[in-house]
């Protein structure tokens, strides 16, 4: 199977965080890693590659030289697991003038327009009452087939729409499932649930939903050369990740992939980059392997952290909202994001490390700089590297229309990213 198809196949399951997590997992367990529960003491052996789920929606895999020494250091890269969108509110379902709505809450900096008139489904996480009131059972929920839609208005109703329309996310942006007519009122959504659980009602306690956009990921372009789909961001960094830590072996030190939740939202979670769970992991790797806190603190200074995130590529419609010097077209390598702002974590001597791998091994990139009247995003890489105060690099994909229901990217960056991640953990 292709780089590309086994993105295709991860953007296909990945349609919630939770998902992203199991799809992830499934990956690695089936390249001989074995699992990890952060609560069990652990009995790591040199040689090993191990996995670990944090809270259902975070994944470590790590792997260890065969001739790792405490002073050897490690070599980290983390994405995230979770994309902009909709989250199903408690008590969700409403009647509106003969129709069956959801209520909803935004998640993270979705373009809202997109999500308009778009076959959209839904993923995630239901708990359901339990005889132990402390561990309810938790079951994973995916429709795999458009429940809802949010439909546009005509533009007959508003003729200036083409000159910009505000979309309230509590007014127009409110999904709908049905009509409310004949045996469909009000309680359908949760009895669909139930049903797909093959469980009662009654024993729904609560869930973490995500709505999910079901375009299919498709090649654009007269050459096949451009990646049109949902969730490019970040799952592009994710899979990347797992290729570069199953083909990239080396004896010395230790390698480690995270997916994170929460990025969209700011990580300040138990199980996002703003935690000290990354900390807590590596210790105890440490600790595991018969090395000490001192060993582990000592090491610091041999290691390295790539925050692997999409990046924005030149749209050649809005050239003026782009660099003068840093402006980055598709299929011309990954991107080295900087930023003096720390918004992306720059740091010149993590980045002459990046540069010389590349040259090192013929791999292309290009350095992508904000435009100076704009603020851009940030990611986890500023924020891991204020808890684990490493070497830090911010790199990825670049994409056309970052937090749409559907982003672009070219299929050359990815092979670059990919080529990139393999070097990283082999040299």
């Amino acid at each position: 199977m292709s780089r590309i198809d086994k993105l295709f196949g991860l953007l296909e399951q990945a349609t919630s965080q939770f998902h992203t997590a199991k799809a992830v997992k499934e990956q690695l367990l089936k390249q001989g890693f074995e699992e990890l529960l952060l609560k069990h003491n652990w009995e790591l052996k040199k040689g090993g590659k191990y996995i670990l789920e944090h809270h259902g929606s975070t994944i470590f895999a790590f792997t260890i030289g065969t001739a790792f020494q405490a002073e050897d250091g490690f070599r980290i890269a983390a994405a995230h697991g979770d994309f902009p969108g909709f989250r199903i509110k408690p008590n969700a379902e409403m009647e509106a003038g003969g129709y069956l709505q959801l209520n909803t809450e935004t998640y993270g900096g979705a373009i809202l327009s997109t999500w308009l008139d778009r076959p959209l489904s839904v993923a995630g996480r239901v708990v359901l009452r339990s005889d132990d009131v402390f561990r309810p059972e938790i079951r994973l929920l995916d429709f795999k087939k458009p429940v809802l839609m949010i439909p546009n208005l005509a533009i007959h109703f508003n003729r200036e729409m083409n000159k910009g329309v505000e979309l309230r996310k509590q007014v127009e942006m409110l999904p709908v499932y049905g009509t409310a007519t004949g045996k469909l009122t009000v309680g359908a959504f949760l009895q669909y649930i139930a049903d797909v659980l093959e469980v009662s009602k009654e024993d729904i306690l609560d869930y973490e939903l995500t709505i999910y956009n079901t375009d299919k990921a498709s090649f654009v372009g007269l050459q096949d050369e451009f990646v049109s789909a949902p969730r490019l961001d970040n799952l592009t960094s994710t899979q990347a990740l797992i290729e570069g830590i199953t083909e990239g072996v080396r004896e010395e030190g230790l390698n480690m992939m995270i997916v994170f939740d929460h990025e969209e939202i700011g990580s300040r979670s138990k199980q996002g980059a703003a935690s000290t769970l990354l900390t807590t992991v590596l210790e105890k790797i440490y600790l595991s392997l018969g090395m000490s806190s001192m060993d582990f603190a000592n090491a610091l200074e041999e290691s390295l952290f790539m925050s692997v995130d999409v990046s924005h590529a030149y749209n050649p419609n809005y050239a003026a909202k782009y660099d003068l010097t840093n402006r980055h077209v598709i299929n011309t390598g990954f991107a080295i994001k900087e930023a003096s702002s720390q918004s992306y974590a720059t740091d010149s001597e993590a980045i002459a490390i990046v540069q010389q791998i590349c040259e090192k091994e013929g791999i292309a990139y290009r350095k992508f700089v904000n435009h100076s009247d704009s603020a851009g995003g940030g990611t986890l890489g500023a924020i891991s590297s204020a808890m684990l105060p490493i070497r830090t690099v911010d790199i990825g994909v670049p994409i056309w229309a970052m937090h749409s229901s559907r982003e672009t990217m070219g299929v050359k960056d990815y092979e670059s990213l990919v080529d990139f991640m393999t070097a990283y953990y082999r040299l």
